[in-house]
C-alpha cells in the first residue's frame, strides 16, 4: 500500500526549476528502444527548461504538485496553445512527469485536472498531448481520464 501523500497543485514558480528539472528523466520513459535514451533525456530538459521560461512570457502555465510543509516537487505538467492542422485553436499538455514516489498517489489526475481547468478558462475546448506508443502505463492513465488516441505516427529504420 502506497503512503498517503498530501499532495497540492500550484503554479510553478522559478525557486521550483531545479526540482522539476529532475523529473525530466521520467519523459523518456516508453520511448521507442531504437531511440537514444539519452537524447530523450536531454529533450526532456530542454522541454521542461522552454516551458518554464515561457511562463514568464505569458504563453502557457506550469503547474507542480507539490508534497508537504516543506512543498517538496513530485510532479510537474506544462500546457499552451497549439494549433491543431484543422486551424483549431487547441490546448496542449508538453509534458506530463510524476516522481516514482509519488506515482499513483493521486499526482498526476490533479495535474491533469489543473492543465483542463487552465484550457477551460482559455476558452479552449480540447486538450491534446502525445505520449510514446510503448509507454502502456501512461496510454492506460489518459484513458482512464477520458483521453482518446487521435493520430499515429509510424517509423521504419532504415
Amino acid at each position: 500500500m502506497l503512503p498517503r501523500m498530501e499532495i497540492r497543485i500550484r503554479p510553478a514558480l522559478e525557486e521550483d526549476r531545479q526540482a522539476v528539472m529532475a523529473l525530466a528523466a521520467r519523459l523518456a520513459e516508453g520511448v521507442a528502444a531504437w531511440r537514444d535514451p539519452e537524447a530523450a533525456v536531454d529533450a526532456g530538459r530542454q522541454w521542461l527548461a522552454g516551458s518554464l521560461d515561457a511562463t514568464r512570457e505569458r504563453r502557457g502555465e506550469v503547474f507542480v504538485a507539490v508534497e508537504g510543509d516543506e512543498q517538496r516537487v513530485v510532479g510537474v505538467v506544462s500546457v499552451n496553445q497549439q494549433r491543431h492542422f484543422t486551424g483549431v485553436t487547441d490546448a496542449y499538455v508538453g509534458e506530463l512527469a510524476v516522481a516514482p514516489d509519488a506515482v499513483r498517489a493521486g499526482a498526476g489526475r490533479r495535474l491533469m485536472a489543473a492543465a483542463e481547468a487552465w484550457a477551460r478558462r482559455q476558452g479552449l475546448r480540447h486538450l491534446t498531448l502525445e505520449t510514446g506508443a510503448a509507454n502502456t502505463t501512461a496510454r492506460r492513465f489518459y484513458a482512464a481520464l477520458g483521453y482518446r488516441e487521435e493520430a499515429v505516427r509510424l517509423t521504419r529504420s532504415l
